[in-house]
């Protein structure tokens, strides 16, 4: 079992709101919400530069162990706050979408 506190640890993502203890099964890459609701799934890191109140829901939705928010956005309060109420964990990160996808694909290897 690959725990996303562990991933997170590693490769220093910055959590913003959430539970670190959930399990990792995959990783999705996306920004187009509806494509994203039809093709990530349960345990997926999803990594997107969205930043609105959308995604929490698409992440519920989808039952994604985390948003990884790349790029250097940054979620506003309110959309913290709804994230918190759903169970949604959320990280930032300065890196591009790019290197966070390689980044998670290669720990996810590493840990199989």
């Amino acid at each position: 079992m690959i725990k996303l506190e562990n991933m997170a640890s590693e490769l220093s993502l910055r959590c913003v709101c959430g539970s670190l203890d959930k399990e990792i099964c995959g990783c999705y890459a996306g920004d187009l919400l509806s494509w994203v609701m039809s093709h990530a799934q349960y345990g997926d890191v999803w990594i997107t530069i969205m930043s609105n109140i959308n995604v929490v829901a698409v992440a519920s939705l989808t039952e994604c162990a985390c948003v990884i928010m790349a790029e250097g956005v940054e979620p506003e309060a309110d959309i913290v706050k709804t994230a918190e109420e759903k169970g949604i964990t959320i990280f930032t990160d300065s890196r591009s979408v790019y290197e966070i996808c390689c980044l998670v694909g290669q720990y996810l290897k590493k840990n199989e």
